[in-house]
């Protein structure tokens, strides 16, 4: 290869890039010499060095040679074929990777000045004389390598300083961005806190729960600005509504023992009107075990309250048309069978056996309307119970054949029923009601017949509540259908197929004695209705053996009949006088009391409870007893309102009443004991009476 050729292609390498700068510092020496002894001399002298040795025996080896590697001295010989030392180091000194490397020329035949002085020229630094004394040798490549280290040192240090300015730089400039990102995205939070109508805070843990941050929206929700807040600690919950207060406080104080709460407040803003807030947040540990903070949103939900208050007016309105109807239509009916037949009775001559089928009908539409009211009373849980304790079990295994007989054939009955008693304070009849009115409404939804499932169970935990469980296999409910099924007069039957009052008997009963209904149902899937009535560990008792009861005798003591309906009064009288009693009457409690002082032969009260002039019948009932401790007393009503209001004092015959069903009641009362003398009651019990 020429001298023009090899040159342009070592040139061509100029940009090779220098070593690892993370490496340890390596210093190598370059020995070029044709002549193996020579080579092998000069390594000899400088093995003592301790770096590494490189040996070439051509010009062209030494520059293939610095191609891929870096040496810190060059010992070049002078006289060598092909290309000797002067061109070698031309094309070493040309290229900028190696300008700089010292050259050390070894020469034994160039020894005149004029050689020596071409060598320098050629960019050696030392010519030194064959043959080469060891010493000396090893002393100048000594020094050469030494000056080698500390530049390449430096070289490495000022590379790494300018690295890390670098990276400085780079990281300046990527926090600087970051920082513009945090402060664009703080700002779009902030506008977006400020324009939500939602109130960010965290407070301390304990009241007043004093806030310690307050968004942007405290002005627009409250009117008041964040500093009033934090500048006076009970500054928010001293505009709480103070029928509120009590439960805000113990919602949030909660929290740390929760986690979370949630509650709702009326809070009186800056204009003086009372708005509704939303509080909902959670607790925040604080570190080391310490009490932590309240974080948590306000939100005014006075529109929406309002909303759902309107909501449900609406929906109530639509129940009370609803209901007003459908007992309207049932009244209207009854009444129609009771004003015709009167009529037919007062206008026309008829057979004994036709006025005794009249007398029967109006009869039947007289005990139809008292169904009716009773089931309206149900589902406003303002019916009168008779509850009593007995095992729900027992109850069902005995009016079980009355069930299979109202569910016909095609319904196959199945009981799947506790092993142990379950006892409950209930009232039988209504209890029994309900079963009846469920198992009826299972039977409609399985026209093609089927079976219906009658479970009774303990709930889930022991003295829970009993669970009654009526399923069936019928054609199931639309959730539409399911959310309305215990409305009064709401049905899915054919128009004169049902009340619509069944279901509804059932919600108020249960719900009356304090239990609950639910009911899970799906198109083709059948129902299931489950009651959950409370349990009672108290045991029932033994059941005694049905037997007739006694006809209803007359007698002859004084009776005072307290009633405001004329109608009512005048029947009540002739019943009472037709079985032999002595009868006075009043038209009001006042009356009442004037008779009581003036007449000493009375002997039973017998009174309406509801009645005009500011004092109730139980009111009367027991002025009287102050009065006269040993006067009976029988109330009668066709709605009490409150039936705690009775309580234990005073036997209640419900209205409407047959005259055999008040010949019985009268002589249980008359036959009993003697009543106890009166108990002191509270002014609290007093007022009620009145």
């Amino acid at each position: 290869m020429s001298q023009t050729v090899l040159g342009e292609a070592f040139s061509d390498l100029e940009t090779a890039p220098f070593g690892d700068m993370g490496a340890p510092l390596v210093a190598k020496i370059l020995v070029v010499d044709d002549d193996e002894r020579n080579a092998y001399a000069a390594v000899q002298a400088l093995e003592g060095l301790g770096h590494e040795l490189v040996v070439a025996r051509s010009g062209v080896e030494a520059l293939k040679r610095l191609l891929d590697e870096d040496f810190a001295v060059i010992l070049l010989d002078l006289h060598m074929p092909e290309m000797d030392g002067y061109e070698t180091a031309a094309l070493i000194r040309s290229r900028r990777r190696s300008a700089s490397t010292p050259i050390v020329f070894l020469t034994a035949i160039f020894r005149d000045e004029a050689h020596v002085f071409q060598a320098y020229s050629a960019g050696a630094v030392d010519v030194v004389f064959k043959p080469v004394d060891p010493f000396i040798l090893k002393s100048k490549v000594a020094v050469l390598i030494d000056l080698y280290l500390k530049t390449e040192e430096l070289r490495r240090k000022t590379a790494s300083q300018a690295r890390l300015l670098r990276e400085r730089e780079r990281i300046q400039a990527e926090k600087a961005l970051a920082e513009r990102s945090l402060r664009q995205a703080e700002a779009r939070q902030a506008a977006i806190l400020a324009s939500l109508p939602i109130l960010f805070h965290s407070r301390t843990t304990q009241p007043p729960f004093v806030p310690t941050f307050l968004s942007g929206a405290v002005r627009q929700i409250t009117g008041f600005e964040a500093e009033a807040f934090l500048a006076q600690p009970d500054f928010g919950s001293s505009r709480i509504h103070p029928d509120d207060l009590a439960a805000v406080v113990d919602a949030v104080s909660g929290a740390v023992r929760t986690g979370a709460y949630v509650c709702q407040f009326r809070w009186r803003c800056a204009d003086g009107s009372y708005r509704t807030f939303l509080d909902q947040g959670v607790h925040a540990p604080g570190r080391d075990g310490g009490e932590g903070e309240i974080l948590g949103s306000i939100t005014d939900v006075t529109e929406r309250r309002s909303l759902e208050e309107q909501l449900a007016q609406a929906r109530k309105m639509e129940a009370v048309g609803q209901l007003t109807g459908g007992v309207a239509h049932d009244f209207n009916n009854l009444l129609t069978v009771i004003l015709g037949n009167a009529e037919m009775l007062a206008t026309r001559q008829e057979s004994e056996a036709r006025r005794g089928l009249r007398i029967d009908a109006l009869r039947q539409a007289a005990e139809r309307g008292r169904a009716l009211t009773r089931q309206l009373l149900a589902f406003a849980r303002r019916q009168r119970l008779e509850p009593q304790v007995l095992d729900v079990c027992e109850l069902v295994t005995e009016f079980a054949p009355l069930i299979r007989q109202a569910v016909g054939e095609a319904v196959t009955l199945d009981l799947g029923l506790s092993q142990t008693p379950l006892c409950a304070n209930l009232d039988r009849s209504q209890l029994e009601s309900a079963l009846l009115n469920l198992a009826v409404n299972a039977r409609d939804a399985m026209p093609e017949g089927g079976r219906l499932s009658i479970a009774v169970r303990r709930g889930e935990t022991q003295g829970g509540p009993i669970e009654i469980e009526v399923a069936d296999q019928g054609v199931g409910m639309t959730r539409e259908v399911r959310e309305r099924v215990f409305e009064p007069f709401f049905s899915t039957k054919a128009v004169g197929a049902g009340s619509g009052l069944g279901l509804s008997q059932v919600y108020g009963f249960v719900s009356q004695s304090g239990g609950e209904v639910s009911v899970s149902s799906a198109p083709g899937e059948g129902a299931t209705f489950r009651l959950r009535l409370p349990a009672c560990a108290e045991p029932a008792p033994a059941r005694l053996a049905r037997t007739s009861p006694p006809l209803p005798l007359g007698g002859s003591e004084t009776v005072l009949v307290v009633e405001d309906d004329a109608c009512v009064l005048a029947l009540t009288v002739e019943a009472l006088q037709a079985q032999g009693y002595q009868v006075l009457t009043a038209a009001n409690a006042h009356e009442a009391l004037d008779q009581l002082g003036e007449h000493p032969e009375i002997e039973l009260l017998f009174s309406d409870v509801v009645m005009p002039g500011g004092l109730s019948g139980v009111g009367l009932a027991r002025q009287a007893r102050q009065a006269r401790p040993d006067l009976r007393v029988l109330l009668t009503s066709g709605f009490v309102g409150d039936p705690a209001a009775l309580g234990a004092d005073f036997p209640l015959l419900d209205k409407p009443y047959r005259g055999d069903a008040l010949a019985a009641a009268l002589r249980r009362v008359l036959d009993a004991p003697a009543p106890k003398p009166a108990r002191r009651r509270s002014r609290g019990e007093a007022k009620a009476s009145a």
